[in-house]
């Protein structure tokens, strides 16, 4: 299990975590927050949700705390265990129990890896009740004010393989993200990797002419954050043409005919 912590996001000296609204999703999710409501954040893999979740983070001044789900990932591993020490036995708190002690924002990435009766332990969180039962100690810990739980998952990519329940999906309020916009998206490469604009809107271009491949064999289109990292390997000397190979098509597809229809795409993009 993947556990980022945040614990400092109320110092006010904390650098903002830049993000670039592409709607109305800053005030959706301040409104969720005050009104103590869960949040799932739909989108494809790349497109802001984590940043996003960081600058919201940063913007209500509530310490985060962010797990990686994967299938292996087991209650336990989110609501705490006893560990064995010289002494004796001792509780420790998982994850989201400190989220909830201690009014953080519990992010969960990508929740539909987790299993489903991992999952269920959220379901006391979502409601009225803003409870986290702990058996293994028989403790029902109150959630403490500016606890919120927010997740996330890629839609276009789980439908074929996992999904949340109905009686999951329900407990949340539901904040569809997707690419930006071209403009937006050429000031998020522009100010992340540091390169010219005309190099940016290159980037976006050959991205928006990929992403028209979603149908036709391609399972996965590029993201920004894909943009990102070529241009950050143009603005490192490699050329243009070379960033876009290994970080854009390579990534992307191992089929030899996909590679060599990518790799035309970005020849002729980048002339």
């Amino acid at each position: 299990m993947t556990i980022n912590l945040d614990l400092n996001q109320s110092d006010t000296k904390a650098a903002e975590p830049w993000y670039q609204p592409s709607g109305n999703e800053i005030s959706l999710f301040e409104q969720c927050h005050q009104h103590q409501l869960a949040v799932m954040l739909k989108g494809p893999t790349g497109c802001g949700k984590t940043r996003f979740v960081e600058h919201m983070a940063w913007r209500l001044q509530r310490p985060l705390i962010t797990i990686a789900c994967h299938d292996d990932l087991a209650a336990s591993d989110l609501i705490g265990r006893y560990l064995i020490q010289h002494n004796g036995t001792v509780w420790q708190d998982g994850p989201l129990t400190r989220a909830v002690r201690e009014g953080a924002i519990c992010y969960l990435d990508e929740v539909v890896e987790a299993r489903q009766d991992t999952v269920v332990v959220l379901h006391a969180l979502t409601d009225h009740r803003r409870i986290l039962p702990i058996d293994k100690t028989g403790e029902h810990v109150q959630a403490a004010p500016g606890f919120q739980l927010v997740v996330s998952y890629n839609p276009g990519y789980q439908r074929m393989l996992k999904d949340l329940k109905p009686s999951t999906r329900q407990r949340f309020v539901a904040m569809d993200l997707d690419f930006p916009a071209a403009e937006h998206e050429v000031t998020i490469v522009g100010h992340e990797s540091g390169v010219d604009h005309a190099t940016a809107t290159g980037l976006v271009a050959l991205a928006e002419r990929i992403r028209q491949l979603r149908d036709r064999g391609l399972a996965e289109v590029p993201s920004t954050r894909l943009l990102i990292a070529a241009a950050t390997l143009s603005r490192s000397g490699i050329s243009l043409r070379e960033a876009c190979y290994a970080a854009i098509v390579s990534p992307l597809s191992d089929e030899p005919s996909m590679i060599a229809a990518l790799r035309d795409l970005v020849d002729s993009s980048f002339i």
